[in-house]
């Protein structure tokens, strides 16, 4: 089994490259579960609503007006409309939201990845994974394409979770032989905006070392590394997803920044 975190700026052209190269892969035997983000369908939706919003440490910080605008965005609008594309590709996908499922399940994030405490809002950090739902769809033939909200402990109400870090919570739970990430960047950059700085190959162990001098939105992706290897995942790589052949590639195990236990 294969989790493929799909998001950012990702998710251009209608989703077609993505959906042929999932239904190419499922032909070849590969068992895929997908994670979608949609950080700029957010974006956009925030902005129609006029509220306003602000990232730190790369977690967009959400307040429950915010957190009512990401969930319908996430569950209600991008989910589906990644089902409905990889369907017209022949591929047998189904939407599913991580909260209203009952697969995760999270409590609130208070520090940022380099340990700085920092008050979020409603964004979560996974806390357990229940994978019925998923495993019940996998055994009927069907792509699970899953939204990134969890519900609280407790149920009283539910959490924006980085979609890098629900995937890797996922893939860890499911016992994935990889966990795919495709973003808009081509990897992990050691220097940040240096394209120079690609690591194309690192150890968990030595990623964990370095993981305070990433900064912003590389922060997340590198946490979700991390979490995937220690939650059992095999390898996690992260591919530019703008790159219509870069989920190929991965697929052949080749491309971007891998990380192995």
């Amino acid at each position: 089994m294969i989790v493929i975190k799909f998001g950012g700026h990702a998710m251009t052209d209608e989703h077609g490259a993505f959906a042929r190269a999932i239904s190419n892969a499922i032909a070849t035997g590969v068992t895929p579960v997908v994670v979608h983000g949609g950080g700029p369908q957010i974006g956009e939706a925030l902005e129609a609503a006029a509220i306003e919003t602000s990232f730190v440490g790369g977690f967009r910080v959400t307040t429950p007006e915010t957190f009512e605008v990401v969930e319908r965005v996430l569950a209600n609008e991008v989910g589906p409309s990644v089902a409905r594309s990889l369907a017209d590709h022949g591929v047998n996908a189904v939407a599913i939201s991580g909260r209203s499922s009952g697969t995760l399940v999270a409590k609130a994030l208070t520090t940022l990845v380099d340990g700085t405490p920092a008050d979020l809002g409603l964004v979560g950090v996974i806390s357990s994974v229940n994978p019925k739902a998923v495993n019940e769809l996998v055994a009927a033939g069907k792509v699970p394409v899953i939204s990134p909200i969890a519900t609280s402990e407790d149920g009283a109400h539910g959490y924006n979770v980085n979609a890098d870090l629900a995937a890797a919570a996922i893939a860890g739970a499911l016992d994935a032989q990889w966990l795919i990430i495709m973003t808009d960047v081509e990897g992990i950059y050691k220097n940040w905006p240096d394209k120079g700085s690609l690591i194309e190959s690192i150890s968990a162990l030595e990623l964990e070392s370095l993981k305070a001098s990433f900064a912003e939105g590389m922060a997340p992706k590198v946490q979700a590394c991390l979490d995937a290897i220690a939650a059992g995942a095999k390898s996690v790589r992260i591919i530019d997803g703008t790159n219509p052949s870069a989920l190929r590639d991965a697929l052949l195990g080749v491309g971007g920044t891998l990380v192995v236990a």
